[in-house]
């Protein structure tokens, strides 16, 4: 029976990452395929010229990079609001908490499109009531409004990663390191933050990726801007050309490259860890010994 279950686990593993990656493998294999058309079927052999085009393509090259920007910015910008939430719901509670929880999460609920009208009719009209018709700079439409808009929800998922590694957080450290006569600032800065560091890292990468692939927020408030989602859009009416899978390609090769670095690393960190506590108890031993 235990090996019909590991069997069965076996199959379901195989099926649930040929589910994951298939798609990946047929838009990255249109990359190289000699066809106008973004598909693997009919195969017309090997080429290399749909990255030289993508590199041509000045519209796609802007937008990518706008995409960059607007990530990044979401990324710091979230990291630092889902951050200060995390702590402030976590120093709380009752029915206070409870509010401030609802609050940040109900953003994650709205759907996109309403997230990308509200945030352009509100910054708009604030610019129109405060300066007057004209809405000076950064109450127009651009870049500026969608980095705005998706910090509104992508802050909530930073938070909730940073309370959940909150929960973990020996408070009593706080206390000693007060009375000891630390400062706010100091306790902040060497024993909760460096306790928050994984989650934190791992919220600028959610919060990054959640950009990247944003398109209804970005939609109702880029202006005439252009990032590599409204770009994509915009070529599906028109048609699509295989410089797309380049690009994608790269970003997958990109990703895959990063998360292998990653857990080498996290490998190495686990191995150092794991070699401290084996001479701590090596050395305890020995001092019982004695």
């Amino acid at each position: 029976m235990h090996k019909l279950r590991l069997n069965l686990l076996h199959v379901y593993m195989g099926l649930f990452l040929f589910y994951m990656i298939a798609p990946l493998v047929v838009m990255s294999g249109a990359a190289f395929n000699d066809n106008k058309l973004p598909s693997i079927v009919p195969w017309k052999g090997w080429t290399g010229k749909w990255f030289a085009e993508m590199i041509a393509d000045e519209r796609m090259m802007l937008a990518f990079a706008n995409t960059l920007w607007v990530a990044v910015a979401v990324a710091v910008i979230a990291v630092v609001i889902g951050t200060a939430a995390a702590i402030l719901i976590n120093s709380v509670s009752g029915k206070l908490r409870t509010v401030l929880y609802g609050m940040m999460i109900s953003t994650i609920l709205i759907p996109g499109v309403v997230i990308g009208i509200s945030t352009m009719i509100m910054w708009t009209k604030l610019g129109g009531f405060v300066f007057g018709a004209d809405k000076p700079w950064p109450f127009i439409p651009g870049l500026h409004l969608s980095v705005l808009g998706q910090v509104s929800y992508i802050a909530a998922m930073v938070m909730l990663l940073v309370l959940a590694r909150l929960q973990s957080f020996d408070a009593g450290l706080e206390e000693a390191a007060l009375d000891l006569g630390a400062s706010h600032g100091q306790v902040m800065r060497r024993i909760l933050l460096p306790h928050l560091y994984p989650a934190l890292g791992a919220g600028a990468a959610v919060a990054f990726f959640q950009s990247i692939e944003n398109f209804n927020v970005t939609q109702f408030t880029r202006g005439g801007a252009d990032t590599l989602t409204v770009y994509v859009f915009s070529k599906v009416r028109s048609g699509i050309t295989p410089t797309i899978n380049a690009l994608a390609f790269l970003l997958i090769l990109v990703t895959l490259v990063l998360a292998i670095l990653y857990e080498l690393k996290r490998r190495r960190n686990a191995r150092i860890e794991a070699a401290r506590e084996a001479e701590a108890r090596r050395a305890e031993a020995l001092e019982e010994a004695i």
